[in-house]
């Protein structure tokens, strides 16, 4: 359960009902009771108005207080304590930017809370009586009860797993390599275009959407002013995932080499097909290869994928043409949003086709001078690995309804071939020998048949900031995720390249997601047989309870925001990952929350 509705009531007084010599003592046992200030709590009780609110959404052991006090004061009317509800969520951090929250109200207000908010707000109860302006009763009718009908239940494509060990080694990328501005994971499964994880750090607590969400920010919140906390929140509940454009650079010859293959231009292993000499002139401008240094020489389409030549790239770009180019963008759904089902997606910012000449269709071979978010990219490559047909992302698979409980499946959407199977198969087995020998070989994990692209960009023009990114598909034999990995002007010793940064982190996902998700292994000589253990159950014990039962079985215990001088002897378990009883490989983490 990622979100969930729980019970707490809210108190209002009707002033009228509330006799003179009253007043004053309510208004004291409201204040002390609730910690509200007494002046404010007092003008609200001697108000000529018929209802006032004093608070929302408190916890019940707050009002069963109230209504001691209520009867021992001998008080029956004037005030009212009404059940109300209060949208929680179990795991905090945990998919912040994708599922969002909701306001006072319980409207949502971003995330899956705003974009299904029809679905899951269902409709208020009511307690209907006729009044007059000071709230005494009319007539003789009384309170007529109108229930409340619950909204339905979502049923996300967002595996709780996955989406955890998503979170975790993208704020472990964006801290060793310090990451300015962040990074964001997607993980999606290309048969079907579920959303299995999705992740944009820094995060924050969806129980707690107002507060500071960094260290840094606790530390001067009280200080700043109303509008730079506005921007600093806005800028964290951002799915930057779907929201914010960035330049792909070398990730993006995946496209550029699939539109060649798929209209006969070349084939992927014609020996000394290409020469790279260190660069290319296009119309009077000389572009050079990353490594004009020392040029590639000789190669063929595989080695150039391979080494990340730019120049075979624009030679393809050129032959293809910018017209048959851009009918190639407009099939893999580059050119428009990809109707992802969460709100604020953004769309590609792409030269007109009649505006594009010879240097920017250059610049687009590679993967530069124009800008994507990372969903349309997984979604493009998703057509690579599936054999060619494009799909639509989702993050919502079932609708159950909350009366009948019929369950309602959301169709898989699909659009049409972009290319042929024959040519996915080619475009996969040239991605499997860049993780294998290539720029990618940072990401490889032994047994599994990986394969990927790295990718390095400015991140705008002249402002010495750079994207590095590595988009990784497994296993390749039958994909079953594409991952992306977008981390955001890296600056430490690591250095900004997308083989020595990017890589590393789509290696670490997929050594734990890959087994997780029972994927075998395909080379029987690397496989590392490894025995396998019960996950403990955890919940209620104590940190150092759990750390020892782990121990036992094998295994190991990371705790989730761990704090200095934390009290594992005091401290309870509530969350873990993965749940009681699911078999892992000895040796594995499991993760805390406490």
């Amino acid at each position: 359960m990622l979100a969930v509705s729980s019970t707490v009531e809210t108190v209002t007084v009707n002033p009228g009902n509330i006799s003179k010599e009253n007043k004053e003592k309510v208004a004291k046992a409201l204040a002390d009771i609730f910690e509200l200030d007494y002046e404010t709590v007092l003008k609200k009780v001697n108000k000529r108005s018929s209802i006032e609110t004093i608070i929302k959404k408190v916890d019940k052991d707050k009002t069963d207080k109230l209504r001691v006090w209520m009867q021992e004061n001998n008080i029956s009317s004037g005030i009212n304590i009404d059940e109300d509800t209060k949208r929680y969520y179990p795991y905090s951090n945990l998919a912040s930017q994708v599922i969002g929250f909701c306001g006072s109200d319980n409207q949502g207000l971003d995330g899956i809370e705003a974009k299904y908010d029809s679905q899951l707000k269902g409709q208020q109860g009511a307690i209907q009586r006729h009044t007059d302006a000071r709230g005494g009763e009319i007539g003789t009718e009384g309170e007529n009860y109108v229930p409340a009908v619950d909204g339905n239940d979502l049923v996300l494509t967002i595996d709780l797993t996955i989406q955890s060990i998503v979170e975790k080694y993208l704020e472990e990328a964006c801290i060793d390599n310090e990451c300015t501005d962040g990074g964001t994971i997607i993980a999606m499964n290309p048969q079907n275009g579920d959303i299995l994880a999705m992740a944009t750090y820094p995060n924050y607590n969806l129980n707690s959407p107002y507060d500071a969400y960094t260290d840094e920010l606790k530390q001067n919140w009280d200080s700043m002013e109303q509008s730079e906390k506005t921007t600093k929140l806005q800028a964290v509940w951002r799915n930057r995932a779907i929201a914010d454009t960035y330049e792909p650079g070398s990730v993006f010859k995946l496209i550029t080499a699939s539109a060649a293959l798929e209209e006969g231009i070349t084939d992927t292993d014609n020996e000394g097909e290409f020469t790279c000499t260190g660069g290319i002139d296009v119309a009077g401008v000389h572009i050079k290869c990353w490594r004009y240094y020392r040029p590639h020489g000789s190669e063929s389409l595989r080695q150039a994928l391979m080494n990340s030549c730019n120049p075979v790239f624009i030679g393809l770009g050129q032959k293809l043409g910018v017209h048959t180019y851009y009918s190639y963008l407009n099939k893999f759904r580059l050119l428009n949003i990809t109707g992802i089902d969460l709100p604020g997606e953004a769309n590609s910012i792409f030269l007109a086709e009649d505006k594009a000449g010879p240097v920017e269709l250059a610049t687009i071979s590679f993967g530069q001078r124009f800008e994507i978010t990372p969903i349309q990219l997984v979604t493009a490559v998703s057509a690579i690995a599936n054999g060619g047909n494009s799909i639509t992302p989702r993050v919502v698979k079932q609708i159950i309804n909350s009366q009948t409980k019929e369950t309602t499946d959301i169709p898989v959407k699909t659009n049409g071939r972009v290319i042929s199977q024959e040519t996915s198969a080619k475009v996969l087995s040239m991605m499997e020998s860049v993780v294998s020998e290539g720029t990618g070989k940072n990401a490889k994990v032994a047994g599994y048949r990986i394969g990927g692209k790295t990718g390095t960009s400015e991140d705008g023009v002249n402002t010495n900031k750079y994207v590095t990114s590595f988009l990784g598909v497994a296993p390749i034999e039958n994909p079953q995720i594409v991952l992306l990995v977008t981390l955001y002007n890296p600056t430490g010793e690591g250095g900004h390249q997308g083989g020595g940064v990017a890589a590393p982190v789509g290696g670490k996902i997929f050594s734990e997601v890959l087994p997780y998700l029972e994927v075998s292994q395909g080379n029987s000589d690397e496989i590392e047989v490894k025995e396998e253990v019960d996950t403990p159950d955890l919940i209620g014990k104590s940190l150092k309870e759990a750390k020892e039962l782990l121990k036992e079985s094998g295994l190991e215990m990371q705790v989730q925001n761990e704090v200095e001088d934390l009290d594992y002897e005091n401290t309870i378990v509530k969350n873990q990952t993965p749940k009681a009883g699911i078999k892992i490989n000895k040796g594995n983490k499991v993760y805390v929350e406490y």
